[in-house]
């Protein structure tokens, strides 16, 4: 699988990334054989990028990527995680299950922190869960509300571990563009993650994160693809989802009709949606929330699958994608 490095770091990532939040029982459980076998297929497609955090199952994601790579090279992949919640012992609550979207025990709790302190605890507990010995890609996890300690402590910190050979590429991995804008311009940032700001059906990252980052040679990689869930079918259901609540009526149409002229030029919604990112010059890789082997090959597949340039124009055409959001408009 092609694959990009981000900026002088060494740190090299495939096309397509493997998000593990599922892997943290994102919304239901999942079985340790059941995450093995999945990242299994992922490998023998060739990704070789992997993304998990703290926050996802409270830990759990970390343990199980780290047990499903131990058996590899360490050198032949890439790890990504995240900082800026610490998981503090909540022996109070252990009997009750996580309220945050993840199928787990709550015998610890998320506890915010950007200092240098919380930083380096974080990071160390991260080591500790995955069983690594390094980690090649750290992010400020959702800074939305400590933008001033972010960059005044979170960031400082992080660079001296880059500095240190601890760290392979630093930068930050938000649900909105503007704030990342600000950490490529202000900052010593290597990769962003924009989840959700660049997809078929929205593209405000396009404004203000996208130019800026092709500009400063910072790399840009793509979650939340498919908008939580409206663009992950070939035909949007009734009940598809958007930004993770039920999709607005009039949002659910305008995807339907997006899907029409897909289907009219031979491919479907979702191998448009992750064409439609892969199109950028400053996206270096999409990553795709994944939980058992057959969604892995069936993101291989529509990662994969040749989407003809002229669709992007049928989708101007109908009014369904802005003149300046073409691809031809990006080169």
């Amino acid at each position: 699988m092609p694959a990009r490095e981000v900026r002088a770091t060494g740190v090299r990532l495939t096309s397509l990334g493997y998000g593990a939040a599922q892997a943290g029982n994102l919304y239901r459980p999942t079985t340790d054989a059941e995450t093995q076998a999945a990242f299994d297929v992922a490998w023998e497609a060739g990704v070789r990028y992997f993304d998990t955090a703290p926050h996802y199952g409270l830990g759990l994601s970390e343990r199980r990527l780290g047990a499903s790579l131990a058996a590899r090279a360490r050198d032949e992949y890439v790890v990504s995680t995240k900082v800026g919640r610490l998981l503090v012992p909540s022996p109070e609550t252990a009997h009750e299950r996580d309220p945050d979207m993840f199928d787990v025990p709550a015998d610890v709790r998320r506890v915010w922190d950007f200092s240098r302190d919380g930083i380096l605890r974080s990071l160390e507990s991260s080591l500790e869960r995955t069983g690594l010995d390094r980690l090649d890609v750290v992010y400020l996890h959702d800074p939305d509300d400590h933008e001033e300690q972010a960059f005044a402590e979170a960031l400082p910190a992080l660079v001296e571990l880059r500095e240190q050979g601890v760290v392979g590429a630093i930068g930050a991995g938000m649900n909105q563009s503007a704030m990342l804008a600000r950490f490529v311009r202000d900052a010593d940032v290597d990769v962003v993650m924009c989840a959700g700001r660049f997809t078929l059906l929205e593209q405000p990252a396009l404004t203000d994160l996208l130019p800026l980052a092709a500009e400063r040679g910072v790399a840009v990689v793509v979650a939340g693809v498919y908008n939580s869930g409206l663009l992950a079918r070939d035909v949007p259901p009734d009940d598809a989802t958007y930004d993770y609540v039920q999709a607005p009526p009039a949002l659910l149409e305008r995807t339907r009709r997006v899907a029409a002229v897909c289907a009219e030029h031979g491919v479907t919604l979702p191998e448009a949606a992750l064409a439609y990112v892969r199109s950028h010059p400053a996206v270096a890789s999409t990553v795709v929330g994944l939980r058992t082997p057959d969604q892995v090959r069936e993101a291989v597949a529509r990662h994969t699958a040749v989407v003809p340039p002229d669709l992007w124009t049928a989708l101007v055409g109908a009014g369904l994608l802005a003149p300046d959001a073409h691809p031809d408009a990006f080169a």
